[in-house]
Protein backbone atom coordinates (compact mmCIF):
# COMPACT_ATOMS: atom_id res chain seq x y z
CA UNK A 1 0.00 0.00 0.00
CA UNK A 2 1.38 3.25 -0.83
CA UNK A 3 0.88 6.84 1.21
CA UNK A 4 -2.02 8.81 0.39
CA UNK A 5 -4.72 10.76 2.24
CA UNK A 6 -5.83 9.14 5.62
CA UNK A 7 -3.43 6.63 5.29
CA UNK A 8 -1.97 5.16 8.78
CA UNK A 9 1.70 5.56 8.41
CA UNK A 10 4.43 4.32 10.70
CA UNK A 11 7.92 5.74 9.63
CA UNK A 12 11.03 6.46 11.73
CA UNK A 13 13.07 9.95 10.97
CA UNK A 14 16.11 11.87 11.34
CA UNK A 15 15.49 15.66 11.26
CA UNK A 16 19.48 17.75 11.60
CA UNK A 17 19.79 21.74 11.01
CA UNK A 18 21.43 22.60 7.58
CA UNK A 19 22.16 19.53 6.28
CA UNK A 20 22.81 15.46 6.73
CA UNK A 21 25.97 16.32 8.74
CA UNK A 22 24.53 19.27 10.76
CA UNK A 23 23.39 18.87 14.35
CA UNK A 24 20.24 16.20 15.24
CA UNK A 25 17.55 17.74 16.13
CA UNK A 26 15.08 15.26 16.30
CA UNK A 27 14.63 11.23 16.16
CA UNK A 28 12.30 8.68 15.96
CA UNK A 29 13.51 5.49 15.23
CA UNK A 30 12.35 1.38 15.43
CA UNK A 31 11.21 1.53 19.32
CA UNK A 32 9.80 4.91 19.15
CA UNK A 33 8.37 5.10 15.22
CA UNK A 34 6.24 7.58 14.45
CA UNK A 35 3.10 6.64 13.57
CA UNK A 36 -0.02 9.47 12.57
CA UNK A 37 -3.09 9.38 9.54
CA UNK A 38 -1.28 11.27 6.86
CA UNK A 39 -3.29 14.38 4.82
CA UNK A 40 -5.34 15.82 7.45
CA UNK A 41 -3.22 18.62 8.13
CA UNK A 42 -1.37 17.84 11.11
CA UNK A 43 2.04 17.80 9.62
CA UNK A 44 3.73 20.35 7.15
CA UNK A 45 2.29 20.40 3.81
CA UNK A 46 5.75 20.18 1.95
CA UNK A 47 7.06 17.40 4.00
CA UNK A 48 3.96 15.38 3.32
CA UNK A 49 4.27 16.34 -0.14
CA UNK A 50 7.96 14.87 -0.11
CA UNK A 51 6.74 11.21 1.44
CA UNK A 52 3.35 11.16 -0.48
CA UNK A 53 3.15 7.76 -2.95
CA UNK A 54 6.13 5.87 -0.57
CA UNK A 55 5.40 2.45 0.84
CA UNK A 56 6.89 0.05 2.83
CA UNK A 57 10.80 -0.24 3.16
CA UNK A 58 11.37 3.07 1.35
CA UNK A 59 14.06 5.25 2.60
CA UNK A 60 13.94 9.09 1.92
CA UNK A 61 15.85 11.92 2.11
CA UNK A 62 15.16 15.95 1.83
CA UNK A 63 15.21 19.40 2.66
CA UNK A 64 12.48 21.81 3.59
CA UNK A 65 14.05 25.56 3.19
CA UNK A 66 12.41 27.77 5.82
CA UNK A 67 9.93 28.88 3.73
CA UNK A 68 8.32 25.12 3.16
CA UNK A 69 9.26 24.64 7.16
CA UNK A 70 8.46 26.79 9.55
CA UNK A 71 9.04 29.87 8.30
CA UNK A 72 11.67 32.87 8.69
CA UNK A 73 11.83 34.65 11.77
CA UNK A 74 9.17 37.61 11.75
CA UNK A 75 9.94 40.58 13.65
CA UNK A 76 6.03 40.69 14.30
CA UNK A 77 6.52 37.62 16.27
CA UNK A 78 8.77 39.58 18.75
CA UNK A 79 6.09 40.56 21.42
CA UNK A 80 5.93 42.95 24.35
CA UNK A 81 3.96 42.37 27.28
CA UNK A 82 3.26 43.68 30.58
CA UNK A 83 5.23 42.52 33.09
CA UNK A 84 2.19 42.25 35.70
CA UNK A 85 0.94 39.63 33.49
CA UNK A 86 3.32 37.19 34.53
CA UNK A 87 2.45 37.26 38.01
CA UNK A 88 0.67 34.57 40.24
CA UNK A 89 -2.62 35.35 42.14
CA UNK A 90 -0.49 36.52 44.75
CA UNK A 91 0.67 39.43 42.37
CA UNK A 92 4.82 38.02 42.31
CA UNK A 93 6.49 36.56 39.52
CA UNK A 94 7.79 32.99 40.12
CA UNK A 95 11.71 32.40 40.61
CA UNK A 96 12.66 30.85 37.88
CA UNK A 97 9.87 32.11 35.05
CA UNK A 98 11.56 35.55 34.39
CA UNK A 99 14.61 34.34 32.41
CA UNK A 100 16.61 34.77 29.16
CA UNK A 101 16.03 31.83 26.91
CA UNK A 102 12.94 30.56 29.22
CA UNK A 103 9.87 29.29 26.96
CA UNK A 104 6.30 30.00 28.17
CA UNK A 105 3.30 29.34 26.80
CA UNK A 106 0.77 31.94 25.48
CA UNK A 107 -2.75 31.46 24.33
CA UNK A 108 -3.39 33.61 20.95
CA UNK A 109 -6.50 35.52 19.80
CA UNK A 110 -7.66 32.26 18.90
CA UNK A 111 -7.83 30.20 21.95
CA UNK A 112 -4.37 27.87 20.45
CA UNK A 113 -1.47 27.77 22.72
CA UNK A 114 1.90 29.27 21.07
CA UNK A 115 5.57 28.95 22.79
CA UNK A 116 7.51 32.18 22.94
CA UNK A 117 11.05 32.27 24.52
CA UNK A 118 11.88 35.28 26.92
CA UNK A 119 14.11 37.45 25.06
CA UNK A 120 14.01 40.48 27.95
CA UNK A 121 12.50 42.64 30.87
CA UNK A 122 12.44 45.43 32.80
CA UNK A 123 10.37 46.69 35.39
CA UNK A 124 7.37 47.09 33.38
CA UNK A 125 7.54 44.98 29.85
CA UNK A 126 8.58 41.51 29.18
CA UNK A 127 9.97 40.64 25.30
CA UNK A 128 9.59 37.69 24.18
CA UNK A 129 10.25 35.90 20.71
CA UNK A 130 7.13 33.85 19.27
CA UNK A 131 8.71 32.83 16.21
CA UNK A 132 8.44 28.98 16.07
CA UNK A 133 11.96 27.46 17.77
CA UNK A 134 12.63 26.05 14.36
CA UNK A 135 12.25 29.47 12.07
CA UNK A 136 15.00 30.27 9.85
CA UNK A 137 16.45 26.64 9.66
CA UNK A 138 16.76 24.57 6.67
CA UNK A 139 16.04 21.08 7.72
CA UNK A 140 17.30 18.23 6.30
CA UNK A 141 14.82 14.60 7.16
CA UNK A 142 15.67 11.04 6.71
CA UNK A 143 13.89 7.84 7.32
CA UNK A 144 12.87 5.04 6.43
CA UNK A 145 8.77 3.81 6.28
CA UNK A 146 7.86 0.82 8.22
CA UNK A 147 4.36 0.83 7.39
CA UNK A 148 1.09 2.01 5.43
CA UNK A 149 -2.28 0.73 6.23
CA UNK A 150 -5.69 1.70 6.06
CA UNK A 151 -7.61 3.59 8.84
CA UNK A 152 -9.96 2.27 11.21
CA UNK A 153 -13.60 3.23 11.07
CA UNK A 154 -12.91 5.12 14.45
CA UNK A 155 -9.56 6.66 13.03
CA UNK A 156 -11.35 7.53 9.97
CA UNK A 157 -14.12 9.69 12.18
CA UNK A 158 -11.51 11.27 14.34
CA UNK A 159 -8.88 11.92 11.73
CA UNK A 160 -6.11 10.80 13.63
CA UNK A 161 -4.13 7.98 14.69
CA UNK A 162 -5.54 5.75 17.12
CA UNK A 163 -2.94 3.16 18.99
CA UNK A 164 -4.16 -0.32 19.80
CA UNK A 165 -4.69 0.56 23.46
CA UNK A 166 -7.19 3.39 22.60
CA UNK A 167 -4.74 6.03 23.41
CA UNK A 168 -4.95 9.55 20.77
CA UNK A 169 -2.23 10.23 18.79
CA UNK A 170 -1.61 12.74 15.73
Amino acid sequence: MIIEEHSIVTLTYEVRDGGPQGPLLERMDANYPFVFMFGVGKMLPAWERRIFGLKSGMGFTFLLTPEDAYGVPSKEHILQMPKHLFQNEREQIEPGLLEKGQFVTLTDSNGRNVNAKILDWDEETVTLDANHALAGKTLFFSGAILNVRQPTVDELVQKRYIDLGGAHRQ
